[in-house]
């Protein structure tokens, strides 16, 4: 791993904790900093990134270091995990342009990609998504993102920010998403003309109800992301008081924390990004340990994508033969961890849930069957 010290912070958030001391089972007596003389990225399964940079939302907005907040509670946390080991990067430097705060941020995860770790930015606008998927754009390797969001930001506009990134992303040429969900976002906030639009692209939309109701059919649209994109305007403002964009509505803490361990039982997964946090409005600093709690989280179920068996090794895997209208197919469920696969025409398995298994069960076909099947078309 190349020297990063050009694109962070020249002091760490370690260094200004007033000699505070944790419990050796505290995240805060765990976590390794890039540059301890002990830290081997060998070992090392997730490296932590602040980046307080804002422009991308509002050009007149100043740096912040939002994600120290968030520091100061999840080191606060017991370190539950021994099985994953975790580094902190500290903050990105801010640039003199956004453009240069952008490059910074992507040299990094760059680094972080090719040393096969995960990174987990705490960031500051949504638009910084776009660092996350340039990082597959650069060495030309297609990838599979989600976004959880109360909106969908596809607006139009000559410069890409908050509320645009999502269009330079998804209709960039040549382009590198091989497939994007949508996750939580909230039906009197988009335009139907343009879920329907994104529908023919076969990429894959979840309102906040259908999550809320069933919140483990998600689990299934994360496993082969490569990256995820959590904007805490997903989050209701009740929970999330920081939440610059809130809305009465949204996920709750409990659903957030949901997702986010969704994400790491990925088993393909790059990098994580949370954004959206000012800490200038946590006056209790009560989104800064919702979040910490979501990294918590997190690495939890990292340990169990950790545990997780291969498709090959039919032993760890209960088999079960299922027609439905007219289709012969295979579900396998994990002794491990419970998840859940189905067989598709081409032989392939795609990750599925419990439920999908019902319907097929009940001689219906469950709708994710079908997306995967007009995908394979």
């Amino acid at each position: 791993m190349e020297d990063l010290s050009f694109f962070l912070e020249t002091t760490h958030f370690t260094q200004s904790m007033d000699g505070i001391l944790y419990n050796p089972l505290q995240w805060g007596a765990k976590i390794k900093h890039i540059y301890d003389s002990d830290f081997d990225i060998n070992t090392t399964d997730v490296i932590i990134i602040g980046c307080g940079e804002w422009r991308g939302e509002d050009a007149a907005a100043v740096y912040d270091n939002s994600s120290d907040v968030v520091r100061k509670h999840l080191y606060q946390l017991y370190h539950w995990h021994s099985g994953v080991k975790i580094a902190d990067a500290g903050n990105i430097r801010q640039g003199a342009t956004l453009m240069d705060t952008q490059a910074a941020l992507h040299a990094v995860l760059k680094e972080i990609h090719e040393a096969g770790k995960v990174a987990l930015l705490i960031g500051g606008s949504h638009d910084l998504t776009l660092q996350q998927y340039n990082v597959f754009k650069k060495s030309e390797q297609m990838a599979v993102a989600v976004v959880a969001d109360m909106l969908i930001n596809l607006e139009e506009s000559e410069e890409t920010n908050s509320g645009s990134f999502l269009m330079d992303m998804l209709t960039d040429t040549p382009n590198y998403i091989s497939h994007y969900s949508h996750v939580a976002f909230q039906s009197y906030y988009a335009q139907p003309q343009m879920l329907e639009t994104l529908d023919k692209l076969r990429f894959d939309f979840f309102r906040l109800g259908k999550v809320s109701e069933q919140i483990e059919d998600i689990e299934p649209v994360m496993r082969s992301c490569n990256f995820f994109s959590f904007d805490m305007s997903a989050v209701r403002y009740s929970d999330a008081p920081a939440n610059i964009n809130g809305s009465p509505n949204g996920l709750t803490g409990a659903e957030a924390c949901t997702l986010t361990r969704f994400a790491g039982m990925g088993e393909k997964l790059s990098s994580v990004g949370i954004y959206g946090y000012s800490a200038a409005y946590d006056t209790h600093e009560m989104t800064a340990k919702l979040i910490a709690q979501m990294i918590w989280y997190f690495v939890d179920g990292l340990l169990i994508s950790k545990a997780e068996a291969r498709l090959s090794d039919e032993n760890e895997f209960i088999i079960f033969n299922v027609v439905f209208t007219d289709n012969d197919t295979t579900f396998i469920k994990s002794k491990r961890t419970n998840r859940w696969w189905m067989k598709m025409p081409d032989h392939s398995f795609v990750p599925c849930s419990y439920n999908d298994y019902q319907i097929a069960c009940n001689n219906d076909i469950p709708e994710r069957w079908l997306r995967e099947q007009e995908r394979l078309v």
